[in-house]
């Protein structure tokens, strides 16, 4: 029996796959991946079996929906789909994709078409930044017919045109993600960027080619490719993404010196990340344009003037030409818009037959599913012997409420990485950083209580953040606790270049010039936000406070020196401190740390008062069925007592503690009154 779903197949861009709307598939995201992977036929690399072409360019798909998002006409979300694997990644966004999601939105009815042209605005889920994308609507109908022409594509066709708002650190936080717009690994200098796509750029000639070889002759020279993935995956690292050898981020890109009559254009080729790119990736192109636009960077051209010009960047198959405004000059200048034309053009549309053998539980469809879910928890609840399977059957998802590369996205990948073999199956991680960790916190509280969809909640998420503002969800009633996973103590740090000689020393300065210095701040709510601000009030100082999308982007403009000081947990924080890149000023805690001895507490440094220790733990949706909580339970602890675990959660500075479902909600009890004494007389807000 196979599922039938609608479909609208179209080539974007230069690149080309089906077009959904979110309701026509599954809403369980397991089952949505599965009809994807059917859907493609990424089982074998022809792809014989599905409408991809057995190529990465022709095996993406996008997923377009009514957007929640304030000012948004329309929500994105782009899936990359392996060739030759059954695999989906949403880690990345997709530009030439981009292209075809406003006509497919007007098409299905969900933006009003104008008279002549019309703008959609589309907020792209898996960056999370806005893009305006323009389409001709004559006689307010689409049309695809032309006379714009873009390299790689054959013929012509009606212009569209994308205006990038917001790309610039979408993904890790930061345009320049390891606070420098120059890095050397292994010898070979590198820019890391994060702008509408994390890429590793770096020059030709210091890989040993020219930069203009075919993709071709880059993909047949076996050294290079080896080259270029271990520098990937040593830049994905120091950009906070942890660990990219199952990621299709950042994307290495090899530049090298444009037209010879032109100051405005740069050669690059652009690999998907193992494999050269045929032509060149739209956002790929924006992050090339970016680095070329700006100072210090490996890839920076000549003029560094302010104001707009459009750059080329120069692609095995000619060229894309980016629009962009820079303002600012030197280290200040920055990147306000860039914008570029691409075509589209509607292939057929359909309905697309998935067959049953790429799901892993019948298609009856979820309707029946939703019917019969809560007969089936409410058997295993009671212990009666069921005739369903034992669980767990398919991925599990652990949702993280930071961007990749903080703290709790290590800890949370640590415990992934063991608990999948002791569970017998897959368990990824899932970034949904933003809204001080409501937005994960959200998403995890309203999911299916089934045990599959489960989230690594800490202090912020389960205490400071609703002790501070009315959310969403309730930490307490919304949430089936599983179990503590480990305590880490705050520390007080500082960028290494900032002229301060302890904390004694910067009481004094701030209570001499207010405001002289600023925090980074992981955002409102967050612990590193009330330790700052318990800082102010014991220390009777003023600091201005900069939030941001997570640790990890807040942690990169501290080093970089945005920002001056920060107080994040000594889990995020340790690794840099011993790279030389932070300077720990003080704990705030109790007592010192056995990583750190020499760092004093703020009280031993005169400031009384500010105690913070983060803990984290693993929660699922409230209702989750007693037999999977606890053989959750069971099973992460049994993680927590490995050695290998103990060491990678010491070095980064954490403690593991363990505990029952019931410890853990007495704990989050407990810190939910403490938090919202102190925002009581601190008098504490969200702004």
């Amino acid at each position: 029996m196979s599922r039938i779903v609608p479909c609208v197949l179209m080539r974007a861009g230069t690149s080309r796959g089906p077009f959904f709307l979110r309701e026509w598939l599954p809403l369980d995201e397991a089952a949505r991946d599965e009809a994807l992977i059917g859907a493609i036929g990424a089982s074998d690399l022809l792809q014989l079996d599905g409408v991809g072409g057995g190529n990465s360019l022709t095996s993406k798909v996008a997923i377009v929906s009514r957007s929640s998002e304030a000012g948004c006409d329309v929500d994105y979300l782009f899936a990359q789909v392996g060739v030759g694997q059954r695999s989906v990644d949403t880690r990345p966004n997709c530009g030439n994709m981009l292209s075809g999601v406003a006509p497919f939105a007007i098409e299905q009815g969900l933006v009003k078409a104008g008279d002549g042209q019309t703008t959609v605005r589309v907020f792209n889920l898996n960056t999370r930044s806005r893009i305006d994308v323009t389409v001709l609507t004559p006689s307010r109908r689409v049309t695809y017919e032309g006379d714009a022409r873009i390299d790689g594509v054959a013929g012509t066709a009606a212009p569209i045109r994308l205006n990038f708002l917001d790309a610039w650190g979408a993904v890790t936080g930061s345009v320049f993600p390891t606070g420098q717009r120059i890095d050397v690994i292994d010898g070979t200098e590198v820019t890391c960027i994060d702008a509408a796509m994390p890429l590793v750029i770096m020059r030709a000639r210091d890989l040993g080619v020219h930069g203009g070889e075919s993709p071709v002759e880059l993909d047949a020279n076996a050294d290079l490719l080896e080259r270029l993935e271990a520098l990937r995956r040593a830049a994905g690292r120091m950009m906070g993404l942890g660990d990219v050898a199952n990621s299709v981020i950042p994307k290495p890109v090899l530049v090298s010196a444009g037209d010879s009559d032109s100051e405005h254009s740069i050669v690059s080729r652009y690999f998907t990340p193992r494999r050269c790119h045929a032509s060149h990736a739209v956002t790929g192109a924006i992050g090339v344009a970016t680095a070329f636009a700006l100072p210090g960077t490996v890839a920076s051209g000549a003029n560094r003037a302010a104001g707009a010009r459009s750059i080329a960047v120069l692609h095995p198959q000619g060229r894309i030409d980016i629009d962009v405004d820079v303002d600012g000059h030197g280290d200040d200048a920055r990147i306000q818009r860039a914008a570029l034309v691409r075509t589209a053009r509607k292939i057929l549309q359909g309905d697309l037959h998935l067959p049953d053998y790429v799901f892993s539980r019948s298609p009856e469809g979820d309707k029946m599913n939703r019917l019969i879910a809560p007969l089936l928890a409410a058997t295993v609840a009671t212990g009666a012997p069921a005739a369903m399977a034992a669980y767990p059957e398919k991925t599990i998802t652990i949702v993280v409420p930071t961007a990749a590369g903080g703290g709790n996205d290590a800890m949370a990948r640590t415990i992934a990485a063991k608990l999948g073999p002791l569970l017998g199956q897959t368990v990824i991680v899932d970034n949904r950083s933003g809204a001080n960790g409501a937005i994960a916190s959200e998403y995890v509280a309203r999911a299916t209580a089934d045990g599959y969809t489960l989230m690594l909640g800490y202090i912020g998420t389960h205490s400071m953040n609703p002790a501070l503002q009315k959310l969403r969800y309730d930490p307490v009633n919304d949430f089936e606790p599983i179990g503590l996973v480990g305590y880490s103590p705050t520390l007080m740090v500082a960028n290494v270049n900032v002229p301060v000689k302890d904390v004694k020393d910067l009481v004094a300065q701030l209570k001499a010039k207010p405001d002289k210095y600023s925090y980074a701040s992981a955002g409102s709510g967050t612990a590193p936000h009330f330790a700052a601000e318990l800082f102010k009030l014991s220390s009777g100082t003023v600091m201005l406070g900069v939030p941001y999308k997570g640790a990890a982007p807040a942690v990169s403009d501290t080093i970089g020196g945005q920002t001056q000081f920060m107080f994040p947990s000594l889990f995020t924080a340790y690794p840099h401190i011993k790279a030389g890149k932070l300077r720990a000023l003080a704990v705030a805690g109790p007592k010192r740390v056995r990583s750190l001895p020499d760092v004093p507490t703020l009280k031993e440094a005169g400031v009384d008062g500010v105690d913070v220790t983060q803990w984290y733990a693993l929660f699922a949706p409230a209702k989750t069925p007693k037999a999977v909580v606890d053989q959750l339970n069971k099973s992460l602890n049994q993680v927590l007592a490995d050695k290998e675990t103990i060491k990678r959660m010491e070095d980064h500075g954490a403690d593991v503690k363990t505990s029952t479902p019931q410890e853990l909600r007495s704990l989050v009890q407990a810190e939910l009154v403490k938090w919202k004494r102190v925002v009581q007389q601190g008098k504490l807000t969200a702004d």
